[in-house]
C-alpha cells in the first residue's frame, strides 16, 4: 500500500543517514588514533632523547628533531588511522589532467590565502597568548637547514596530501564535494596543532582539496603543496639571512658614517630582499585578482549520496568519532600556545 511504501522510504533514507553519519565517524576515529598514537610516540621519543642527551637535548639536530617527529607520523601513526578509515570505502572516479595554465592560476591564488593566512594566525596568538606563543615551525625554518627540504619540502606534502586528500575526499566525496573538501581542509589544519599555522593550513587546504576533487591525480596537490612550503620554509628564510638583520635594527641610521658601513656590508642583500618581497606583493596581489574574478570557475557537481543542505554539517561534523578529533586539536592547539606541548 501506499503507506507501506512511504514507511519503507523513510526507513531506507534513515538507513543511509545512519551509514552516512557511522562513516564520517569512522574517519573521525581514524583520525584519533592517528592523533593519540602521533602524540604519545613524539613524547615517548623525546623524553628517551633529554634521557640521553640532557639540557643538550635543546640543541639536537634538526635532522634528529624532524625525526623523532615526522617518523613516527609517517611511518606508525598514519598507518594505524588508515586502518580504521579503510572501513569506509573510497568513490573511484574518472581521472582528468589539468593545464599548466589552470595549475599556475590556482597556484597563484594560494599566496594571498597562505600570506593572509600566516597573519591572522599570528596576531591570534600572540593576542591569546600575551605576546609567549613561540612558532617554532618558524624557528626550525630560519635555521637553513637541509632537513627542512627533506621533511617540510618533500616528504611532508607527499604523506599529508596522501592522507588528508586522497584518504579523506575518496572516501567522503560521495555525500558532496564542498562539504568533503571542507571536512579534509579543517582536519588537515588542525593537525598542525597550533594557531600560527591552522588559518593558512585552512586555506590551502581547501584549493589543494579543490585540486584534488577535479583532477582524482594526487601529484597536482602534491607539487602545488611542494612549491608552497619551499617557498615558506626554504627560500623565504634563505632570503632573509643574507641581510643581518640584528645590525639592521641596532645601527643609527642617523649616522652618515654608520648609515653607509650598514650599506656596504647588507646592500646586496638588502636589494635582494626588497626584490623578493616586492615579487611576492606582485604576485599576491595577482592572486587576489584572480580569487575574485575567478570564482565564478569553480565547479562543483551534485554526487551520487549527496547530502541534503543542512543536514551535511550535522552528519560530518556532529559524529562521536569528529567531536573527539576536533576536541583533542583545540586541547593540544591551547596546550601549545602557551608552551605546554
Amino acid at each position: 500500500t501506499g503507506a507501506q511504501s512511504d514507511r519503507l522510504g523513510k526507513g531506507t533514507a534513515m538507513d543511509w543517514l545512519t551509514q552516512a553519519r557511522w562513516r564520517f565517524g569512522r574517519i573521525g576515529a581514524g583520525a584519533c588514533v592517528m592523533l593519540a598514537v602521533w602524540v604519545a610516540l613524539n613524547m615517548a621519543l623525546s623524553m628517551m632523547l633529554v634521557q640521553a642527551m640532557g639540557q643538550n637535548a635543546v640543541n639536537a639536530p634538526i635532522w634528529l628533531q624532524f625525526l623523532i617527529s615526522s617518523g613516527p607520523l609517517y611511518l606508525i601513526a598514519m598507518p594505524m588511522g588508515l586502518m580504521l578509515m579503510k572501513a569506509v570505502p573510497e568513490l573511484p572516479t574518472r581521472r582528468f589532467p589539468m593545464t599548466p595554465g589552470r595549475f599556475f592560476t590556482l597556484l597563484l591564488m594560494c599566496l594571498p590565502i597562505m600570506y593572509g593566512g600566516n597573519i591572522i594566525g599570528n596576531l591570534l596568538s600572540m593576542a591569546l597568548s600575551g605576546g609567549t606563543a613561540q612558532n617554532a615551525i618558524a624557528n626550525l625554518a630560519m635555521a637553513n637547514d637541509p632537513a627542512m627540504i627533506v621533511f617540510g619540502v618533500i616528504l611532508g606534502p607527499i604523506f599529508e596530501e596522501w592522507m588528508f586528500r586522497k584518504q579523506i575526499i575518496s572516501r567522503t566525496r560521495r555525500y558532496g564535494e564542498k562539504l568533503s573538501i571542507l571536512l579534509s581542509a579543517l582536519m588537515f589544519a588542525l593537525f598542525h596543532l597550533n594557531l600560527f599555522q591552522f588559518f593558512y593550513a585552512f586555506g590551502l587546504g581547501l584549493m589543494f582539496g579543490y585540486v584534488y576533487m577535479r583532477t582524482s591525480q594526487l601529484r597536482y596537490s602534491i607539487v602545488m603543496h611542494m612549491i608552497v612550503n619551499f617557498n615558506g620554509s626554504v627560500l623565504a628564510p634563505w632570503v632573509f639571512s643574507q641581510v643581518d638583520l640584528e645590525a639592521l635594527a641596532t645601527t643609527d641610521t642617523t649616522d652618515p658614517a654608520a648609515a653607509q658601513a650598514l650599506l656596504a656590508q647588507n646592500g646586496a642583500g638588502m636589494m635582494l630582499v626588497s626584490g623578493y618581497g616586492l615579487l611576492l606583493i606582485a604576485l599576491s596581489i595577482a592572486g587576489v585578482v584572480l580569487l575574485v574574478t575567478k570564482r565564478r570557475t569553480f565547479e562543483f557537481y551534485t554526487t551520487p549520496e549527496q547530502l541534503p543542505k543542512g543536514l551535511g554539517g550535522q552528519t560530518a561534523f556532529g559524529n562521536p568519532g569528529m567531536v573527539i578529533y576536533i576536541a583533542m586539536c583545540a586541547a593540544l592547539i591551547a596546550l601549545s600556545m602557551y608552551g605546554l606541548f
